[in-house]
This record gives structure tokens, sequence and C-alpha cells, in this order.
């Protein structure tokens, strides 16, 4: 067996959707059974099978005991191949949400009285899971198609490091699955502009008015520098992606025009995915 993924998370935060998506990419999926029992029946399928991608659902209904033993489980399985751990994580109002939608109880509602009790306690639970997460996925804003999406890209289809440009606004919460951030807050804001305003960072007069200002090119310098420098070093460290999110107020002029020149500027050498996470509320 080539590759394992564990598939995990907060509940709700669309597991069953993840592995959905992995079946469909051929491999094959197994769901909800003990933590304690995953290395034994990997090794049987193993012999049985000539498997190449495996897929393991895993999540709160485990065991206290076993979920505290995971790095034991973790290390038996690492005998039959590259093991790699998705986590999926989502904002707790929209877990909230997604359950009231739903009305179906969340799998601690027997002990807490809460939903939101329900919440903290589980992320308590599925930390040393957490700890190990080799993805990390933020579905908070996420359809089952972003969600596709997403995990094409962070899985990668091949031994190339694949670079996530993301923009995103700040007043919409900082995006949960980056591995870097960085903040254009203190560039020049166009929204002030009014001939601007419903224009973004794609359109050529948002660029044009950005990229008169001094402070516009420093930034994409420090940037752009940063990510050459550093880029190879995760290509040889054998990771499939890296999230560079770029952040200003809404999300639409400042993060954008960034995350495009940023694009610009790698594409020659490294594959890019371009996400502009707040496209829905562009005015």
């Amino acid at each position: 067996m080539k590759r394992i993924l564990i598939v995990t998370g907060q509940s709700g935060s669309g597991k069953s959707s993840a592995l959905q998506v992995l079946e469909d990419l051929g491999y094959y999926c197994i769901d909800n059974l003990p933590l304690a029992l995953l290395p034994e029946i990997v090794g049987k399928l193993d012999q049985e099978n000539n498997l190449e991608q495996l897929a393991l659902g895993v999540d709160v209904r485990s065991t206290r005991a076993d979920l505290q033993e995971f790095d034991q489980v973790f290390e038996q399985l690492q005998k039959y191949g590259s093991v790699d751990i998705i986590y999926l994580t989502t904002q707790d109002q929209e877990l909230i949400t997604r359950f009231s939608a739903s009305r179906r109880p969340h799998p601690l509602a027997g002990r807490w009285p809460s939903l939101h009790e329900c919440i903290q306690e589980e992320k308590g639970l599925l930390l040393p899971i957490q700890m190990r997460a080799t993805v990390n996925i933020d579905t908070t804003d996420k359809s089952v198609h972003d969600l596709k999406h997403t995990l094409l890209s962070k899985l990668g289809q091949s031994d190339n490091l694949i670079v996530i440009l993301q923009s995103f606004g700040y007043k919409h919460g900082i995006p949960l699955d980056a591995d870097y951030v960085f903040d254009v807050r203190h560039l020049p804001n166009p929204h002030w502009d009014l001939q601007l305003r419903k224009l973004s960072g794609l359109d050529a007069p948002v660029q044009k008015f950005l990229s008169e200002f001094e402070q516009t090119g420093q930034m994409f310098e420090d940037i752009h520098q940063f990510l050459a420098k550093w880029l190879p070093a995760f290509a040889e460290g054998h990771r499939h992606y890296i999230t560079v999110s770029i952040g200003c107020t809404g999300g639409q002029h400042r993060s954008v025009y960034m995350v495009n020149r940023l694009k610009q500027a790698l594409e020659a050498n490294w594959s890019i995915q371009v996400l502009h996470r707040e496209m829905k509320h562009w005015s």
C-alpha cells in the first residue's frame, strides 16, 4: 500500500463529503471504525488486496482512550505506507448553523447540555490528531464543489509542489488552513475612491491605482523574495502544497491585486492555484 489518508475533524465540517470525493478519486474508503482496530484492518487489507490508496474516516465517536493513544496508532499505520492526516475545521457559528439546519444531534449531545459545549469538548478530544495533521482545510465557506477543488489542490496529483495563493478579507475572518498569512491593510485603499469601489484587484484601474504607490511595490518585493527563497525548501521536503493567504479589509481590492501579481511572478517556476475567497461578497 502506498498512500493512507486519515480523514477527521469537527463534526459537521464535511468528513463524509471529503470521503466521497476521495472515493471518486480512486481511494478505498473506510469510515467510523474504532481507532484501535485500524492497524489490524489495514494490515489485513495490505496482505489480501493490491490497494494503492486507502482513506480512513475517524471522528469523535472513537473512545477517549483510543483518541489519546492516537500517536501509537499512527506509528503502526506507517508500516504500510505514507500516512497523511486531513483535518477539517469550521468556525463555531457556522457549525451551529449547520446542526440547526440539519436538525441532527451532535455526537456528544448526550454528554453536554449545549451545542456550544459539545463543539468545544470535541476540539479537545481531537487535539492529538489535529497536532499531527498534514492537510488542514477550513470548510466554513466551502460548498462540496469547493471542498473537492481544495482536496485536489492540497493533495496534489504529482510530486510537484502546488502553491495556493488565496486572497481574503479580515472582516470575514482569517483562513484557518493557511500556512502563511500576509496583511496588506496598510496599503492605500481603493475602496475610498468611488470610481474604484465596485471594481476588484483584477481590474486595470485598481491595479494602476495601487501600483503608483511605492509601499505597494515594497510589500510585493518582500513577499515575493520570501517565497522565492523558501518554496524550494518546501519542495525538497516533499510537500504537496503550501497555502499563502493575503488579507485586506474586505478581500476585494488590495489582497486580490497582490495575489494576482504574485501569481504572475511565480507561475514560471511553480504550479499555482488562485482562490479569491470573498468573491461572492464583491459589490
